[in-house]
């Protein structure tokens, strides 16, 4: 059963599936938003320019308001799923060590400033014989 477990663990945490979970949240989140702005906004404008309705001052307060309801709730959720994402990697981070970086493998030769690999003894662009260098150890 811990096997299955770590297998599951493995599988949700990967990069694509916490990205798609994201897109999903997201998304349906916006969907509230879109149809706030259509319910609140575009509906009553069409209704106006049709002339099915006559809306009063208080009425397109309400509207606006419970748009800019709409608008926090996405701003909350949204700012909810960032601290979550925030904690999950680091929770995925650690145990993890940083790689050493790798041995340089190219050199700058001291007179034509060019790239050239590291244990050669003249440059391949200008010809120039190159100072032999001190092994360090």
């Amino acid at each position: 059963m811990k096997a299955f477990i770590e297998e599951f663990k493995s599988f949700a945490m990967k990069g694509n599936m916490l990205d798609m979970a994201v897109g999903a949240f997201i998304a349906t989140a916006f969907s509230g938003l879109v149809t706030s702005l259509s319910d609140n906004f575009i509906q009553p404008i069409l209704n106006i320019v049709s002339g099915a309705n006559i809306y009063s001052l208080q009425e397109w307060m309400g509207f606006g308001s419970a748009f800019v309801s709409n608008v926090i709730d996405f701003l909350i959720k949204a700012f909810a799923l960032f601290c979550i994402l925030k904690a999950i990697n680091k929770a995925m981070a650690i145990g993890h060590k940083e790689e050493a970086p790798a041995a340089p493998t190219t050199k700058i030769c001291p007179f034509c400033k060019s790239e050239i690999p590291i244990d050669a003894c003249r440059c391949s662009h200008c010809t120039s014989e190159l100072p032999a260098e001190e092994k360090k150890d």
